[in-house]
């Protein structure tokens, strides 16, 4: 292990469950005394890699729509939702929220991965689509967020205005379904146990200590029993 843990999260910016389980995994490693030694490492996943939005697209009638429920049925999932975000501290605005096509966020967040800032994309794109209301597929959108970060500007729109790192989200899209990858987030620690869904921190908190006392791992990626929380799926979140 070289006293470094390492571990993979597959997520996706339009998956509320995603950024409540970037929180749950951040609470977890404030309460892990080997904080210090472990990697994150951002892997892209996209729920519905087809989807084209149009200015009429309203989250409530989406649901609605997808899960052939009515309108309040669909409010009330949003409502719950909201409020398990706030129990991890998040404040969830889905009245506001512009649906849209990830790829091009993906592709961004490759861009930052290249220079360690991965993860403070990741939590702006979440930021801005689930509480601020804006479009994580519009451009100008994507580079201001990317300058935010400190992405060179030349180097954001070279990405932008091109196919750049296309292969790269659909290489990590395969990946996450040859190891048997139903939803997301889905976090797998050194190549040896997997954690499906949002878990509770003492959840996360647990795994890694299982991980870290381990030390040396095998190539098989062990799916944790009990451990399918919240997530989203190319079918919906439940």
């Amino acid at each position: 292990m070289a006293n470094t843990l390492k571990i993979q999260i597959w997520s996706d910016i339009m998956c509320p469950f995603c950024y409540i389980g970037k929180r749950r995994i951040e609470g977890a490693l404030q309460n892990f005394e080997h904080k210090d030694a472990v990697e994150i490492e951002w892997k892209s996943f996209q729920l519905d890699a087809g989807f084209v939005a149009s200015p009429e697209d309203n989250m409530v009638e989406h649901l609605a729509e997808k899960y052939r429920k009515d309108t309040d049925w669909a409010q009330g999932m949003l409502d719950d939702m909201t409020q398990n975000a706030k129990n991890s501290g998040l404040d969830f605005h889905f009245e506001k929220a512009v649906m849209a096509n990830s790829l091009h966020a993906h592709r961004l967040l490759h861009l930052a991965k290249k220079y360690n800032l991965a993860n403070d994309l990741e939590e702006l794109l979440f930021k801005a689509y689930l509480t601020d209301g804006k479009n994580i597929n519009d451009l100008v959108t994507l580079k201001a967020l990317g300058l935010e970060v400190g992405l060179n500007a030349e180097s954001i729109d070279e990405v932008l205005h091109s196919n750049a790192y296309a292969n790269e989200v659909r290489q990590d899209i395969d990946e996450a379904q040859a190891i048997g990858v139903q939803g997301v987030p889905f976090f797998v620690f050194d190549n040896k146990y997997a954690v499906s869904g949002a878990q509770h921190v003492e959840t996360f908190v647990k795994t890694l200590e299982k991980v870290w006392e381990e030390g040396k791992f095998d190539a098989k990626i062990t799916v944790l029993k009990g451990t399918d929380g919240d997530s989203c799926g190319i079918d919906g979140c439940d």
